[in-house]
């Protein structure tokens, strides 16, 4: 009976032993480490040159070639009409030919008829050039057959055409010129220019600045 017992647990682990090495199923290999087992998801780098936007070359816009015009005032009083009126006049002739063009302008002086009168006089004066008013001081020196005059002012009427033509003349390349004023500014001569871009043909753009003067020249500079 010992011997049976014997046999069969013999058998039991030859069978197990059997079983074990008789397999038809091979076991699957590990996927070694930093490998997929799936489908690559890798992508190859491009080696196509990355397109650029093209700058666009604006067209340069012509440069002055001749001065700025100096504006025909008409309505000149004759030689021998009162000389308030011929006053009065040469003021606003002279704010037209400042601010570049010719527009209606009024001059109101109170107190002007009373300049013909030997003696000095000064006077305080409101000039409106195409609807734009500034003030400024009439000094008269008359005398009994002749009489002198001057008028100032901080201020001057300018048109904004004549500002974009001082640009011009002055900056290289522009292809667009753009300035913070109206059609008509008044601005004061001593007091902060007039700010205005210059776009090149490069489509770069530019600050400057345009300084009026009390003559109406146009002085520009960079920014």
């Amino acid at each position: 009976m010992r011997w049976s017992q014997g046999v069969a647990a013999g058998a039991a682990v030859l069978g197990l032993v059997v079983l074990t090495a008789c397999s038809d199923s091979e076991p699957k290999s590990s996927p070694s480490p930093g490998t997929s087992s799936g489908p690559s998801s890798a992508t190859t780098p491009s080696t196509e040159p990355i397109p650029t936007a093209s700058t666009p070359t604006l067209t340069p816009l012509p440069t002055p070639s001749k001065p700025w015009p100096t504006p025909k005032v008409t309505g000149e009083p004759e030689s021998d009409a009162p000389l308030a009126e011929r006053i009065t006049f040469a003021i606003a002739k002279q704010a037209q030919v400042t601010a570049g063009k010719a527009a209606k302008t009024s001059v109101n002086c109170p107190g002007i008829s009373k300049v013909e009168s030997p003696g000095q006089h000064e006077l305080t004066c409101t000039v409106t050039y195409a609807g734009k008013p500034y003030t400024g001081t009439l000094t008269v020196d008359a005398k009994q057959y002749t009489a002198s005059y001057k008028f100032t002012s901080a201020s001057v009427a300018i048109v904004k055409a004549k500002v974009l033509d001082a640009v011009l003349r002055t900056a290289t390349d522009a292809a667009k010129v753009t300035c913070t004023m109206d059609d008509v500014a008044v601005v004061k001569h001593s007091g902060e220019p007039i700010a205005c871009d210059v776009t090149t043909t490069a489509n770069a753009v530019q600050p400057y600045k345009a300084q009026v003067s009390g003559n109406g020249q146009v002085l520009v500079t960079k920014a």
